[in-house]
């Protein structure tokens, strides 16, 4: 079968094509720039535990040692602290801990993991050192596609420049970001907002009073030049150095080089009592915060992931992280469908649950900005307003609560039918699963991340002692026979694991999860008939037979397809 073309060398672009060789499927890049990323540090990524992890899979790189991860959190309202947390190490998690209650409002349930903050052009450079690694990556740079042609069996895609030619792919995902030239050859509306934030943002290397603590200050007390900055956010880097973000007024005014360096004496001044710490300025820019969202991710056999489906990233909300979450969530669907032909459930599951996370997660800050943003009026002298204000940003930058919260999959068209067997564990059906330890079928130990994204369902059995005992004395007794012959009569290539224990599951429990590590079900016992279900349900039903999805891809290509250069 021909290879898939990936439209767009940036981290989302590169993330699926890696992930989706690391599961035997040969893809095709098309880049339309030279093949490298200039280095900006005031352009950076804020990643949530299972992202960062999802990245150090694919590029082999400890990108813990290339970046921050965050000592801790602290917000304050003009002079007050309203809450501190810190991360600390639990295990091999990083987790928070109720550091200190400062004020009232600074209680914190002490259960989100530290993010990891690093400059962009460094995780690009270590994905894209992955993918000329990876015989089944091809990057063609200088390559921009000026039309693309959709049939039944197939879909091919022109480039200009140098290296102009036609590309025959099986698929085509466009990750050429916001104005992706892959959308609108298709024809997909991109409706939304405009500017819902602006921020000046600066890089520099400079020592502030909490060291590796990221900040964000409200309503700081002094005076600023030029329009007041409502709020500030400082988050370390490697190396000393920090990014800080000032929120702008609404408007277009210029940000002016002396504006913001008046910008960075004066907060930095207030941050150290009055005078200015000696500081390097390293890079500067302004960022300006869309919230777009595609009406539609499927095409036929194209598709859209990243930017090019959605633009979001307000109040500390991160756009990039999600769109590695549509990578990986895209990736086991397209190879699955490439090794056994067309399933148009299964692809068509992609939209249903990326968009779905998407939507919420925009609903959720547009109900939120007028409330944060909309100068307050009565409601900001109402009691507890300050606490709730402060919930609502920590969730943002923390990733947790609807704003920032990893999306679940519990309504997802994939979700399996009800059984008797069913029980709940610590993690809800469709959420993604805690990183246990587990013992693998060659008896080795190893981290369930580890084994994510291989393209197979994992199954996993909690029992108590089995990590004491050499495999060789459990392996065959007990229910491991059973269990060992229904995972192989699963309709999808399974991998059976061991766990110890699990969080909230008893043990014999059976718990089944995607490739893409999302639970699918947790079941008392072994239950081969719930097993298969879910299991076949979790990869989209039944198999349609070829001829039948091939016509069904083809008439929806027919309705979108033979696009040309616009």
């Amino acid at each position: 079968m021909d290879p898939v073309i990936i439209v767009g060398a940036g981290p989302v672009g590169l993330t699926l094509a890696l992930a989706l060789a690391r599961q035997e499927v040969p893809c095709v890049v098309l880049d339309e720039g030279p093949g490298k990323d200039e280095p900006r540090l005031a352009r950076t990524v804020v990643l949530r535990e299972d992202t960062a992890a999802l990245m150090e899979r694919l590029t082999g790189v400890p990108l813990g040692e290339q970046g921050v991860h965050w000592a801790g959190w602290r917000s304050l309202r003009r002079k007050q602290v309203m809450r501190e947390i810190t991360f600390g190490t639990l295990g091999e998690e990083a987790v928070a801990t109720e550091d200190a209650v400062v004020s009232e409002e600074g209680a914190d349930d002490g259960t989100a993991p530290a993010p990891l903050h690093l400059a962009q052009h460094v995780l690009a450079d270590a994905l894209r050192a992955a993918a000329a690694r990876e015989p089944l990556v091809k990057v063609a740079v200088d390559s921009r596609v000026d039309a693309i042609e959709q049939e039944r069996s197939g879909v091919s895609a022109h480039t200009r420049g140098p290296s102009g030619t036609w590309w025959r792919g099986s698929y085509l995902v466009g990750c050429d970001g916001p104005r992706s030239t892959v959308r609108k050859l298709t024809d997909i509306r991109f409706p939304g907002r405009t500017a819902v934030e602006r921020h000046a943002v600066a890089a520099l290397r400079v020592e502030l009073p909490w060291p590796g603590r990221a900040l964000l200050h409200r309503m700081p007390p002094w005076r600023t030049s030029g329009p007041s900055a409502a709020e500030v956010t400082a988050r370390p880097l490697p190396d000393g150095v920090w990014r800080l973000d000032w929120l702008l007024p609404p408007g277009k005014d210029l940000v002016t080089p002396e504006l913001l360096v008046a910008r960075v004496r004066e907060t930095l001044a207030g941050w150290t009592d009055g005078t200015t710490p000696p500081y390097e300025l390293l890079d500067t820019g302004v960022h300006t915060v869309h919230h777009r969202l595609a009406r539609r991710w499927r095409v036929g056999r194209v598709l859209l992931a990243g930017d090019a489906a959605h633009l979001l990233g307000a109040l500390g909300t991160q756009g990039l992280d999600e769109g590695l979450r549509d990578a990986d969530n895209l990736a086991w669907k397209l190879a699955r469908v490439w090794h056994h032909g067309p399933h148009e459930p299964l692809l068509d599951s992609y939209q249903a649950e990326r968009r779905a996370v998407i939507a919420a997660r925009l609903r959720a800050a547009d109900q939120a900005l007028p409330v944060l943003r909309g100068g307050g009026g009565l409601r900001a002298y109402v009691p507890g307003t300050a606490r709730g204000h402060d919930v609502l940003f920590t969730d943002g930058h923390l990733g947790r609560g609807p704003l920032g919260a990893p999306g679940t999959y519990a309504d997802s068209p994939l979700a399996p039918p009800r059984v008797d067997g069913e029980i709940t564990v610590g993690t809800p059906p469709g959420a993604q699963v805690s990183d246990v330890r587990v013992t693998a079928e060659d008896g080795t130990f190893v981290r369930l991340r580890d084994r994510l994204g291989r393209g197979a369902l994992l199954v996993v059995l909690i029992a108590p002692g089995t990590g004491v005992w050499d495999r060789k004395h459990w392996v065959t007794a007990g229910v491991m026979p059973r269990l060992a012959g229904a995972v192989t009569a699963l309709p999808h290539p399974a991998e059976l694991l061991v766990a110890e224990s699990y969080p909230g599951a008893p043990a014999h429990s059976v718990l089944l999860v995607r490739p893409d590590g999302h639970l699918v079900t947790a079941l008392s016992g072994v239950r081969p008939a719930d097993l298969y279900t879910a299991a076949e349900a979790a990869v989209g039903g039944p198999a349609v037979a070829e001829g039948e999805a091939e016509a069904e891809a083809g008439a929806e290509a027919q309705a979108g397809a033979s696009s040309g250069a616009r």
